[in-house]
């Protein structure tokens, strides 16, 4: 869990790993306010964000072949990842976003 401090317009303005007298305002780590205030950081927390994104398709793509190979089961997963894991498959069915050859980045 993360702590934040808000602006008059509600946006993360600073962001803590414990409470402050500042930053009192529970938020999840990956909670998509997060990402977005991190994102607009200086160039190298910006460049190692970016980075964190593109390994972070690299591990999906790599789940996805252990299981249609057989190598592991969904239900090997946790239950936190596996709710996880069916977040993202519908996030990229939405957006219609194909893993391993739908960008040029792809071996």
């Amino acid at each position: 869990m993360l702590y934040t401090k808000r602006n008059s317009s509600n946006e993360i303005i600073m962001l803590s790993k414990e409470p402050t007298s500042e930053c009192s305002e529970t938020i999840a780590p990956d909670s998509p306010e997060v990402l977005a205030f991190l994102a607009d950081q200086p160039e190298p927390s910006a460049h190692f964000l970016a980075s964190d994104l593109a390994f972070v398709r690299v591990v999906e793509d790599i789940l996805e072949v252990l299981l249609e190979k057989g190598i592991i089961t969904f239900t090997d997963l946790p239950e936190a990842a596996q709710a996880k894991v069916m977040e993202r498959k519908s996030l990229r069915v939405k957006n219609n976003v194909d893993l391993l050859g739908g960008d040029s980045d792809t071996i």
